[in-house]
């Protein structure tokens, strides 16, 4: 690696790194970390991507239609598949997999929710 292509420190975004291998040390903060972990974290932070159950992606203020019905914790009623739900936000802290809940959402009648990809479609 060449002292030009050496990413900023993740720590303190330093542009001062330097190589000590098999390390890159930035001198500001004295954080130490692998090439590989941070190509590979940079990596993965642009491939963060929420699909629907259709294989649409997902972008904060969509609106998407429930596709199956969904049993809510706490009500009596279940959440109807055919129900419009508009203006979501995406969590990606709650991971990526359509398992996983990660659209945040206020459905009228229900309240506030947390919904997975896999039950609704992009409309």
């Amino acid at each position: 690696m060449s002292a030009d292509t050496l990413p900023p420190c993740p720590e303190c975004e330093s542009e001062f790194t330097y190589e000590m291998p098999p390390l890159l040390v930035c001198p500001e903060c004295a954080h130490e970390w692998s090439p590989e972990a941070a190509s590979d974290a940079a990596e993965a932070e642009s491939e963060a991507v929420i699909k629907d159950s259709v294989g649409n992606v997902l972008s904060d203020g969509d609106s998407v239609t429930v596709t199956t019905t969904v049993k809510v914790k706490g009500t009596q009623k279940p959440l109807k598949s055919g129900t419009k739900v508009r203006g979501i936000r995406l969590n990606y802290d709650a991971g990526t997999g359509p398992e996983d809940h990660n659209i945040d959402c206020k459905i009228d009648g229900f309240g506030a929710m947390t919904l997975k990809p896999a039950v609704v479609k992009k409309s």
